[in-house]
């Protein structure tokens, strides 16, 4: 079973902390491993919503398990996924410790990056190095 879910963490401090200028990580989350499978970085849009399934196109993948947010509904297959709190409690657990590890995901800290792609590369080499199993 695969949990995908958009992670929660708002990059909030700097030149990130502007509403418009806000970018999420979305990954996708093996729930046997415990790791990520691929994730991305962007914007609340449709558009970043289409992105994460195209990576996870070479896994065969059974489920697909998110919140229930409008996106997921129109983006993924109807007949893989599934939504609610109870499916998401253990992405959810992996978030806080995101934010416990890496301080640029808090919302209140001085640990934080003064452009977007400094702040994806610090963010996406922290995954690679310790969360793809």
């Amino acid at each position: 079973m695969l949990m995908w879910r958009l992670s929660v963490n708002s990059m909030s401090n700097g030149a990130l902390s502007a509403k418009a200028r806000q970018h999420w990580l979305w990954y996708a989350y093996n729930t046997k491993t415990g790791g990520v499978l691929s994730y991305t970085f962007g914007p609340r849009t449709y558009e970043t919503c289409r992105e994460l399934p195209v990576l996870l196109t070479p896994f065969n993948i059974g489920m697909l398990t998110t919140d229930d947010w409008g996106s997921y509904a129109r983006e993924l297959p109807k007949e893989k996924h599934l939504t609610g709190k109870i499916f998401t409690q253990r992405i959810e657990r992996n978030n806080l410790t995101l934010r416990t590890r890496i301080k640029r995901l808090a919302r209140k800290t001085i640990c934080f990056s003064r452009s977007v792609e400094l702040h994806e590369k610090v963010i996406g080499a922290f995954i690679e190095k310790y969360m793809f199993f």
